[in-house]
């Protein structure tokens, strides 16, 4: 049976770990007065005992750190995305002790990072959607044990919706459900931008444009639209597709940002967004890697993560898994609201990404509580990101001490 990181109720409050502490009260091992005979005085008592139970056959690695968490660290450890997206979303939204769980849940096809990363901008507020990841003809039970769990509620935010089954899902039965159907992606995600104009009731105050086929560029625009609720249109080599057109015609005035370099969205179609939209910008860096940490980086206006300086949340994960930018996108939603960075390796920091992360190493002169932190989001299990990338990473995002007397 796969390991499954559902973050339920907490890996340690399940009881894997127990500290127990056994203090000797009333007298001293092997039988001894309380007091002793000579000088009257009491003994000093025997320091307690820390005992760290396990279940049997379980490994240190099993108990969580730093396989699932460090000092600066969490992972979301699913061997897939589906599992992912289901961690993910119950540490977005633990509705348990009278916690209220999310208003719906988006749930889009396995077989589509395109749609996944577009219905991550119905995770933004006042929706709040996290995404779950299904198939045409059936549920995946980690899906429907995360669907339990949310319990979503279908409140006026999203329309009294409890599900949006966006493109060829099979949506289980009990829940209220809108249903976005069609497999095109590029008409999926215009058509998730329209329910959510209908349902915010107003228009998107930017328009993100991504690539169709070369996920590693793309995946950076679902924490944004997550954060931000911009829809996530999409576009390719060549002409942009009619329903793309169509969305940014409509959204006239929105301004428009092409997310990636010419080789991911051509000049082409570029050519033919500004035909639409004057005023386009590119953001772009020349891999996929700096193209992620570009698009933290950038601010135009009320656009863009202005990711600058220490004190913020990130999320990590691989390339080899685009789906897992949509697994995660509530992680950019809630909590510490932070961008998508994207590695190209499973094993070790790419070196713009380890030069990006100590950029931001927070630091302090006098007073560490005083100081500010970062957390980051890692994403996937360690056959996707290492234990020892991961490691490499809370050092990176370590406080430390600076200035006089730093040493």
């Amino acid at each position: 049976m796969r390991t499954r990181y559902l973050l339920r109720r907490g890996l340690i409050a399940l009881g894997v770990i127990a500290l127990v502490a056994a203090v000797a009260v009333g007298g001293y091992f092997g039988g001894k007065a309380l007091f002793g005979t000579s000088g009257g005085e009491a003994p000093p008592a025997p320091a307690p005992r820390i005992v760290l139970h396990k279940a049997k056959g379980q490994s240190a690695s099993d108990l969580g750190f730093p396989a699932f968490a460090t000092r600066n660290t969490t992972r979301i450890g699913g061997v897939d995305p589906i599992d992912d997206a289901a961690g993910a979303a119950l540490a977005a939204y633990p509705s348990s002790g009278s916690v209220p769980g999310p208003a719906a849940v988006s749930m889009v096809s396995a077989d589509s990072w395109q749609v996944g990363i577009a219905a991550a901008s119905l995770t933004a507020p006042p929706i709040g959607a996290p995404v779950l990841l299904g198939g045409s003809d059936s549920v995946p039970t980690v899906t429907t044990e995360a669907l339990d769990q949310l319990a979503p509620r279908g409140t006026k935010a999203s329309g009294g919706a409890q599900l949006f089954a966006i493109g060829p899902v099979l949506p289980p039965k009990g829940l209220k459900t809108t249903a976005l159907k069609g497999s095109d992606p590029a008409k999926l995600a215009a058509a998730i931008a329209s329910l959510r104009t209908r349902l915010v009731g107003a228009k998107p105050q930017h328009i993100v444009v991504a690539s169709s086929t070369d996920p590693a560029y793309a995946m950076p625009a679902a924490a944004w639209a997550a954060r931000s609720g911009d829809p996530v249109l999409f576009a390719g080599a060549g002409p942009p597709p009619v329903a793309t057109l169509r969305a940014i015609h409509r959204y006239a005035g929105a301004p428009v940002y092409v997310l990636g370099p010419p080789s991911a969205v051509s000049d082409r179609a570029f050519s033919v967004i500004r035909k639409v939209a004057p005023n386009v910008k590119r953001v772009a860096g020349a891999d996929p890697v700096a193209n992620s940490i570009d698009f933290a980086r950038y601010v135009d206006g009320t656009f863009g993560w202005n990711i600058n300086d220490p004190g913020h949340g990130l999320v990590i994960a691989s390339v080899a898994r685009p789906l897992d930018a949509a697994a995660a996108a509530a992680l950019s939603a809630t909590g510490t609201w932070g961008p998508m960075l994207v590695t190209t390796s499973s094993s070790t920091l790419p070196p713009a990404l380890r030069s990006y992360l100590q950029d931001l190493k927070p630091g302090y002169v006098n007073d560490p509580t005083r100081a500010v932190y970062n957390h980051v989001w890692v994403i996937g299990d360690s056959g996707t990101i290492s234990v020892d990338l991961q490691a490499q990473v809370d050092d990176l995002a370590e406080l430390v001490k600076i200035g006089s007397g730093s040493g």
